[in-house]
């Protein structure tokens, strides 16, 4: 996305706002190609954001977490840094804030982390700056933790998924959500609601792995995990461990089923979409570089 952006009209002058020294690490090399600085901060800390980006236009807001854990929550992820990022437009320059969001986010739903990711939009829509907040699936590009998983299930030759992957999925290539943002941070009007975003095509999470195989050139065969056995699990590992590998939150946002018309989102951001196809291709594809 970087790269994107430092291509995107006048050569901007781009500030990454990290967590560690070590994701700071690896952004090395783009900051001598793009020329972005890097700064450490506290997401929930306005004080140190404000500091950091006394300067700044705009924002993209990408801190978000699937998996609760005991020292990573969701209001801290989302609210707190929702709220910390206007905190910092009150007190500079800063004019407009892209926000993604997950399908389905809503203050009022049921599942905490969606109601997290909802309030935390509503924040940001609430807030002194022009907010663009775009709902997005699973996100498709080389290098990123969703395409890894999706292509292990495709290789292991036999998977086993809840429902026998009963879930709806409409995954978005990276190159097109970074099309998004980059048109909400440079479009002239942003919408004053939320735009659902997705890819062209809605099918079952088992068709998505069937898909996935077949572009590596792979069979994959099936087996289902009934949800309860995946719920009790869940609940199990959030009582007992300090990160466990999936939680009942986190469950339900992957099982929530995803299946929108893009097309007016489209039509309003001024995009194109990526086949499914390509966008696997893409993200399998070995030796490229992550967006």
């Amino acid at each position: 996305m970087l790269r994107q952006l430092a291509g995107a009209g006048p050569r901007p002058s781009l500030l990454a706002l990290v967590r560690s020294g070590r994701a700071a690490d690896s952004l090395d090399d783009l900051r001598e190609e793009t020329g972005v600085r890097v700064e450490i901060v506290d997401y929930a800390d306005a004080a140190s954001i404000t500091s950091a980006a006394a300067d700044c236009e705009a924002a993209v807001h990408l801190v978000g977490i699937l998996k609760q854990t005991r020292s990573n929550r969701y209001v801290d992820a989302h609210e707190r840094a929702s709220q910390a990022l206007v905190a910092t437009a009150r007190s500079t320059g800063l004019r407009r804030i892209v926000y993604l969001s997950i399908l389905g986010s809503h203050p009022g739903s049921g599942n905490a982390c969606l109601a997290s990711k909802g309030r935390a939009e509503e924040i940001l829509l609430e807030g002194p700056s022009l907010a663009l907040v775009l709902r997005v699936p699973m996100v498709l590009g080389h290098g990123d933790p969703a395409s890894a998983a999706l292509r292990r299930q495709a290789e292991a030759g036999s998977v086993r998924l809840v429902r026998g992957g009963a879930s709806r999925e409409q995954p978005i290539a990276a190159d097109d959500v970074v099309d998004a943002i980059v048109a909400g941070l440079t479009g002239e009007v942003l919408p004053a609601a939320p735009l659902d975003l997705a890819g062209p095509e809605s099918l079952t999470h088992r068709a998505l792995v069937e898909r996935a195989a077949r572009v590596l050139g792979k069979t994959v065969a099936v087996r289902s995990l009934p949800l309860f056995a995946a719920k009790a699990f869940a609940r199990v590992a959030e009582r007992f461990l300090a990160d466990p590998p999936i939680t009942p939150a986190m469950l339900g946002v992957l099982e929530h089923d995803d299946h929108i018309d893009p097309g007016p989102a489209c039509q309003r951001l001024g995009i194109s979409l990526t086949s499914l196809d390509e966008t696997l291709r893409r993200a399998f594809a070995e030796g490229g570089s992550p967006e």
